[in-house]
């Protein structure tokens, strides 16, 4: 066996993951007080309501720019 290393090509494509966000666990936690308040108190299903719709918009928000800054062949 030799020494030699033999040149790799390059795979296919390059894969693109998210980097971490607390975004779904905030999610999760605001559907919670929705799902919560409807069954004990109302005002702790409108902060749940409100909570997720800013977190959804948000995350909307950052999914859209992270696509935009992805290499035009994606």
């Amino acid at each position: 066996m030799s020494d030699e290393r033999l040149p790799v090509q390059a795979a296919g494509e390059e894969i693109h993951l998210p980097g971490p966000s607390v975004k779904p666990a905030l999610t999760a936690f605001a559907l919670t007080l929705v799902l919560l308040g409807i069954v004990e108190k109302p005002p702790v299903a409108i902060a749940g309501a409100i909570l997720l719709i800013v977190v959804v918009l948000a995350w909307i928000r950052d999914t859209r720019r992270e696509i935009d800054s992805l290499p035009a062949h994606h």
